[in-house]
């Protein structure tokens, strides 16, 4: 294959929509409802690489143990286990994972291609019922470890990360702070920057700066009190919304039971390119900041 194209296939993989905040809250939602109680009672993988452990070992550590509460942190699933272990999932660009039992199992979307790159199957049991959590992974990216539960605070994929926009932590007066101490950063970069903020991908970012009416090329010092918190509020408005319905599927993403999510649906600007804009007479543009796709609308954000 020649160089070019490799280069051109990795580029565009890269630069692929990757399931954020309204995703993953929408699986780890599902899996609260449908895996707690579930006992693990075996392991499957055709791709170890996924498993940052010895297989050996994990399979040993996580047989038995009872599912006992589901949580999310960023892009990070965290399945809680009855013993010491906290099992982290990162679905990374291409994984979902689904969850079949005896009544779901013969779904229509579980048929869908999509759905059938099968790389991981947690086997559950509970009372007398089976059941199986499987994981979905196209490109072969996601990541499977276990982390200690007093170990969370200080895990490397956990502590670097921002704060939780949905959280009472993320308010209007932490949103300004942060502005005024990146006063030079470009304010959709700094929106997306996961050191910063968890959460919010190219989608969501472009769709809050047209919903606030702000330029996106615009500096983050450059923002007034009243910008900011016109902005402030449309990420809280897009994140909430995107969640109620069920995510954007931009390609691979699939909720819990194979099916895509329907933000896609209200989308306004992105991806609509050379469309006319939903609130004015100008048309939408795509350029490229920090090299990503950035779509907005000339005439009405400023």
């Amino acid at each position: 294959m020649p160089f070019c194209f490799r280069f051109y296939e990795l580029f565009n993989l890269l630069t692929k929509f990757m399931p954020e905040l309204p995703e993953v809250e929408t699986v780890v939602r599902d899996l609260r409802e449908k895996i707690i109680g579930y006992k693990i009672v075996d392991f499957w993988t055709d791709w170890e690489k996924s498993v940052k452990l010895s297989l050996k070992i994990f399979k040993k550590e996580i047989s038995g143990q009872v599912v006992e509460k589901v949580e999310r942190r960023g892009k990070n699933i965290l399945i809680f286990l009855s013993n010491n272990w906290v099992m982290l999932v990162h679905l990374k660009m291409t994984g979902h994972l689904l969850f079949k039992d005896e009544v779901s199992k013969n779904s229509k979307y579980f048929k869908e291609r999509i759905n059938q790159y099968i790389r991981h199957i947690w086997f559950l049991e509970r009372d007398e019922k089976k059941a199986q959590l499987e994981f979905s992974d196209l490109r072969k990216f996601g990541k499977i470890q276990l982390i200690v539960k007093d170990k969370l605070e200080v895990n490397e994929d956990l502590v670097k990360l921002g704060v939780e926009p949905l959280e009472k932590y993320f308010d209007l007066k932490y949103f300004w702070q942060l502005t005024r101490n990146k006063k030079s950063k470009n304010i959709k970069v700094l929106i997306m920057d996961q050191a910063l903020i968890v959460g919010i991908g190219n989608i969501y970012a472009s769709e809050a700066l047209f919903e606030s009416r702000i330029d996106p090329r615009r500096t983050a010092g450059s923002l007034k009190k009243k910008e900011l918190e016109k902005l402030y509020q449309a990420i809280i408005k897009i994140l909430k919304k995107a969640i109620k319905l069920r995510g954007t599927t931009d390609s691979d993403y699939r909720d819990s039971s194979g099916a895509p999510g329907g933000f896609q649906k209200v989308l306004k600007v992105y991806n609509k390119k050379g469309q006319k804009c939903f609130n004015c007479d100008g048309t939408i543009e795509r350029i490229k900041i920090a090299q990503r796709s950035t779509f907005w609308c000339s005439s009405c954000q400023k």
